[in-house]
């Protein structure tokens, strides 16, 4: 039982197995793929968590689902939830399986692509502001004044442990991993997995991957606020933007994380090539984000089992005609803005 309190690491990889039963019927128990390559490049033994591959094409499903389960069992009718485009369309196909009136609200400057796929689903469509902390504030607001469901996606301990189901799935295939890498934007991800990983296996290292264009999370860890923050465009659209105050996501963060990478655009877009090259993969930029994180920081990994959470794979392909005819960060964001 998850006390009233934020939960301990034990309590919230308590409610993970729980979880995995109740997601069985929706979604997918995604591939460990052994990744010869980047084994022979980095002298380590990384094997790809393929979340790409999800329902939805994000690892965002399995947190929407398991809130969405739970809600229709307590006879909710109706469910607002905010998201930066992942999120969103995860909790619209939770909706519709579950006979849920979805209300979503996403930034103005969201992906057209996610943008055009949320169009086709059957829901209420909103946008509000330029920024997730704007769309998230707006939906509560609604949320509140209609007296209807809210999905959190950074202060729900249901939906990080829908979450970590990923890492019950990486240590049942791979029970001697080392350490795991996890893009980070809210922190729901990262935050269920790695109380899972150190119930079960406290010796894995659980490192954190961030956008250094958004890296939003990783100054509220470190330096406790986000005031001197300029944030740029990313690549990485689906952990772009701020964490909205109060978010339970910060202090586990900060609790539970062993290792901060920060990565560059060009790095991003560098790893994006090579999964779709060497693995013939097509994955988004936040899947970029742990990939290059890895790569940065592999030295400290030789001999060691890495498994590396490829998060999604919602890029547009106009976007990964882009990069793969130029290798070009400037050129891809410039697109993006047009």
């Amino acid at each position: 039982m998850v006390s009233e309190e934020r939960p301990s690491a034990q309590e919230l990889a308590e409610l993970v197995p729980k979880a995995a039963n109740r997601l069985r019927p929706y979604i997918l128990r995604t591939p460990l793929l052994f990744s010869p390559p980047l084994s022979k490049e980095t002298s380590a033994h990384v094997y790809l968590k393929l979340e790409n591959e999800q329902v939805s094409g994000s690892v965002k499903a399995r947190g929407a689902f398991n809130r969405a389960v739970l809600m229709a069992a307590e006879g909710v009718k109706t469910v607002y939830v905010a998201s930066s485009g992942n999120l969103a369309l995860a909790a619209a196909i939770a909706f519709s399986t579950l006979g849920l009136k979805g209300k979503v609200v996403i930034p103005t400057n969201t992906d057209e692509d996610k943008k055009r796929r949320l169009k086709e689903e059957s829901i209420l469509l909103v946008e509000h502001g330029t920024d997730f902390v704007h769309a998230e504030t707006f939906a509560i607001k609604q949320a509140q004044e209609a007296q209807e469901g809210y999905l959190s996606p950074t202060s729900d301990y249901q939906v990080m442990a829908g979450q970590g189901t990923t890492a019950l799935e990486i240590l049942e295939d791979l029970p001697q991993v080392d350490a795991v890498f996890v893009t980070v934007g809210g922190g729901a991800l990262i935050s269920g997995m790695a109380a899972y990983i150190k119930t079960h296996r406290p010796s894995c290292k659980v490192v954190g991957c961030s956008p250094f264009n958004s890296r939003v999370m990783h100054n509220l860890v470190h330096e406790g606020h986000t005031f001197n923050l300029e944030m740029q465009d990313t690549l990485s659209d689906a952990t772009a933007g701020g964490v909205i105050k109060d978010a339970v996501t910060v202090p586990m963060c900060q609790e539970f994380v062993d290792q901060w990478v920060l990565v560059d655009e060009e790095q991003i877009a560098e790893a994006i090539c090579y999964c779709l090259k060497e693995h013939k993969k097509v994955i988004e930029g936040a899947a970029g984000v742990a990939l290059a994180a890895f790569r940065k920081v592999s030295a400290a990994y030789v001999g060691k089992n890495v498994a590396v959470v490829i998060c999604g794979a919602n890029i547009s392909m106009a976007n990964v005609h882009i990069l793969v005819n130029n290798n070009d960060k400037t050129k891809y964001i410039n697109e993006q803005k047009s």
